[in-house]
């Protein structure tokens, strides 16, 4: 009971802050904190891939039944099915080490490129901004 309420508070959480970065990057005017709402909803989308893939049933994290280095022994079909009822699916793990390379590159570029519009317009307020460029444009 306690752990159902546990994995709904963790989730529930999880949609909580999506919606909430989501909100950030649409209202706010500053382009700082429009990357910094791009960052959480990119850490909360990582979180959220490695929760799907985390098994709840597992007592303990699973060993593979075989060899060792120094010998080999082929596990049996019951020590194979019990291995793969409790291992935790590595395709959300790659994929969330993946997306935080990208997330790294793409938030080292938008920083690069919101040091260049502060040194043009001299603010990060994007409505300023935009009023900027348009008389600029004329």
């Amino acid at each position: 009971m306690i752990k159902d309420i546990v994995w709904i508070y963790y989730y529930a959480s999880l949609i909580l802050i999506t919606f909430m970065s989501i909100y950030g990057i649409a209202v706010r005017p500053n382009l700082l904190k429009k990357i910094i709402m791009l960052s959480i909803l990119s850490d909360t989308a990582n979180m959220l891939a490695v929760l799907l893939g985390y098994h709840i049933l597992s007592p303990k994290p699973p060993v593979y039944p075989g060899g060792t280095f120094s010998t080999t022994q082929f596990p049996s079909q019951e020590q194979l099915s019990t291995f793969a009822k409790y291992a935790v699916d590595p395709i959300p793990q790659v994929l969330v080490v993946t997306a935080i390379v990208i997330g790294l590159a793409v938030l080292v570029f938008l920083s690069f490129v919101a040091v260049l519009i502060y040194r043009r317009y001299g603010t990060l307020d994007m409505r300023i901004v935009s009023k900027k460029a348009r008389q600029e444009v004329k």
